[in-house]
């Protein structure tokens, strides 16, 4: 039995939502717009290859050093609500229902903080969620840290192995579900890769190898 991996961002739904997150809390004054850029200019440095996933992140918790946690999880909640809901990909919801009434365990593998990543995962019925874990002190305020590791890019395939062995699960036997090169490791561990409305990197590199490219569409509003 394998497990079906799916990534969060431009895969489940249409838009990346750590994009909307930043603008948002800009437009709120909970962000400046100089962190605000500098956080794009880290995420490019990722992308042309001139910065390691672990040191984005970093960057980027470190962001919330002695902020409430009940702050953060209050304005995700809303944010979810009101700007994350209904971006969900028509292709996405139909593939987790097929894989649920196929009796297979279902799996967000996302680098999403959990704070939306559990909110998405709860709606949408899935048996369990790997993501940034942030990491919480004893007086409920974030500390820049994640827990257990950095779950992106590379650093996804861990989480992914580690939830197959507590499944007994074989990735050979499993899916993965994304549209980023990014996430290249796990794409080449399990036995179903998935490019969904892959980036372009992506979209090569599976017509290279054969895998399967889907196109889910986006949410009607959107498409209107």
């Amino acid at each position: 039995m394998g497990i079906a991996f799916f990534d969060l961002d431009k895969t489940i739904l249409s838009v990346n939502s750590g994009s909307l997150w930043v603008r948002r809390e800009v437009a709120l004054g909970h962000l400046s717009k100089r962190t605000a850029l500098k956080a794009m200019a880290w995420l490019a440095r990722y992308h042309f290859g001139f910065a390691s996933a672990e040191a984005m992140v970093a960057e980027a918790v470190s962001h919330l050093v002695g902020t409430p946690a009940a702050a953060i999880k209050d304005r995700t909640e809303r944010f979810f609500v009101e700007e994350v809901r209904q971006t969900y990909r028509p292709g996405a919801l139909e593939a987790i229902a097929q894989h649920r009434k196929e009796g297979t365990r279902l799996v967000m593998l996302t680098s999403s903080s959990n704070y939306l990543a559990e909110l998405v995962a709860q709606e949408l019925r899935f048996d369990a969620v790997l993501c940034n874990q942030l990491e919480v002190d004893a007086r409920g305020l974030h500390t820049g840290q994640v827990v257990g590791g950095v779950c992106f890019g590379p650093g996804k395939l861990p989480f992914a192995q580690a939830e197959a062995d507590r499944a007994r699960a074989s990735m050979r036997e499993s899916v993965f579900y994304t549209d980023s090169y990014s996430d290249l490791t796990v794409l080449e561990a399990v036995g179903g890769p998935v490019a969904v409305n892959p980036d372009p990197r992506l979209r090569r590199l599976a017509l290279k190898r054969g895998w399967r490219t889907v196109d889910w569409g986006v949410p009607q509003a959107k498409a209107a």
